[in-house]
């Protein structure tokens, strides 16, 4: 019987995904990163999820690239390997845009693009026990797909130690220089996550969703172009039943029905 390399599980509007191969430290195999990439879309497309945990099987949260395909690079002609490195990009790309929050539950080690997923999470929770890191330059690599991600989760210096030194860092490390929000004991890590995502899960998703596009589209524009902008979703978000919604529960000390729109 195959295994599907991806677990979901939905409950009420919160879903969590774990990466589903822990006999491969749920290395990002091919076939894996293609069945994260088609998950996390459809779960973003899915109008009744407003928030995702995403999370490893096992004992650890994702080794990072799977170095048997590695071991086959010489078999592989250009066009392949150019193929692969653009649905790397591909994955790491949804950070910035998924609508849907997306939480990261580290259970374990998250190790070269095992960390490029902690970074391209919007929160991070994490195993006190759990260890990050690129560590690709000790098989003689760079992690090129997710240096834009470590360089703005914690800055050039940061990004380069991690980089150029190839150490795994603590998960109390790891909180100090940003890359993750929250230290959890080990049995802990899951509850916190599906506990901040239900807390998110709980606002307007229309709110949530013009949050992410308002933080993500103006990340890298200058101050002024990003006013402007931000002003014109401002104007639209109030026009949205969801803010009447909520204004007038708040008046009427009920809890908001929200709509979406």
């Amino acid at each position: 019987m195959t295994v599907s390399l991806i677990r979901t599980e939905t409950q009420g509007s919160v879903a969590t995904v774990w990466l589903n191969q822990p006999e491969r430290r749920n290395a990002l195999s091919r076939q894996l990163v293609e069945n994260l990439i088609d998950t996390l879309k459809s779960l973003d497309a899915d109008e009744s999820v407003h928030a995702i945990v995403l999370t490893g099987s096992g004992t650890a949260f994702c080794a990072g690239a799977d170095l048997d395909e590695f071991s086959r690079l010489g078999t592989q002609i250009p066009a392949e390997l150019y193929q692969d490195a653009y649905r790397a990009a591909d994955l790491f790309r949804l950070g910035s845009e998924l609508k849907t929050p997306l939480i990261g539950a580290v259970n374990g080690p998250a190790l070269g693009g095992g960390l490029g997923l902690v970074a391209m999470c919007h929160l991070v929770v994490a195993s006190e026990n759990a260890r990050l890191g690129t560590t690709e330059l000790r098989v003689g690599l760079i992690p090129f797909v997710i240096l834009p991600l470590i360089r703005r989760a914690v800055g050039e210096k940061q990004a380069l130690k991690l980089m150029l030194l190839a150490e795994p860092i603590t998960a109390q490390e790891a909180c100090r220089i940003g890359l993750v929000q929250s230290i959890v004991p080990p049995e802990k890590v899951l509850e916190e996550a599906s506990g901040w995502a239900s807390t998110v899960a709980s606002f307007s998703p229309l709110a949530v969703k013009m949050g992410l596009d308002a933080f993500f589209t103006t990340q890298d524009w200058e101050a002024e172009a990003s006013f402007r902008y931000l002003a014109r979703l401002r104007v639209l978000s109030f026009l949205s039943e969801d803010l009447k919604e909520g204004a007038e529960a708040f008046l009427e000390k009920r809890k908001p029905v929200w709509r979406g729109r």
